[in-house]
């Protein structure tokens, strides 16, 4: 796969098989992630990996759970919120790895140049037929002290970028693009 095909065939994939992803794979896909740029050349980034299906499925149900006792009034659309309420919606979509993108300090631009490894990463997963989704919702219950503790993620890291991996069972059709909005200066 060209990086151009890859860029337009990818999904947020929130369908898995229950393949396990192999740890190879996953450092490969991490090996691509730190080729993206950073402020100063810093690489302010960190990586945690869970593999197992259990955890990430019990991590999803307890995030969930905060989530609904955490929000308050207009913190989310209705949209979001009808979806966390339903019974059926798992937050990390029952895929079978979990990778963290974590910001190894807790200024604002580490955070903005951990998106870079994180778009790398979903980039190189899809051009190895592997179907990823970033799961933004669940950064505030992954950035707890006490979750980062019982994971075992430094205090002062940050969780920028939740991401859900795995084989797809089906890979979702595209949606339509808005034009660009260009401004040219002069």
């Amino acid at each position: 796969m060209q990086l151009m095909e890859a860029i337009v065939e990818r999904r947020a994939v929130r369908e898995y098989q229950d393949t396990p992803v192999h740890w190879t794979r996953i450092e490969c896909f991490i090996n691509a992630a730190i080729l993206a740029p950073s402020a100063m050349n810093r690489q302010p980034w960190a990586f945690a990996v869970l593999l197992n299906a259990g955890r990430i499925e019990e991590y999803a149900s307890r995030a969930k759970a905060w989530l609904l006792g955490s929000l308050s009034e207009g913190s989310y659309s209705t949209e979001i919120l009808h979806m966390l309420e339903s019974p059926d919606y798992c937050l990390f979509h029952h895929a079978p790895a979990l990778v963290l993108v974590l910001a190894t300090s807790p200024e604002t631009q580490p955070a903005e140049d951990c998106c870079l490894p994180a778009q790398n990463f979903m980039l190189a997963a899809r051009n190895q037929e592997i179907g990823t989704c970033w799961v933004g919702l669940a950064r505030p219950w992954l950035n707890l002290p006490s979750t980062k503790a019982e994971l075992k993620i430094p205090e002062h890291y940050q969780v920028v970028a939740p991401i859900v991996l795995g084989y797809p069972q089906a890979w979702p059709a595209g949606h339509e693009r808005n034009p660009a909005e260009i401004i040219w200066l002069d």
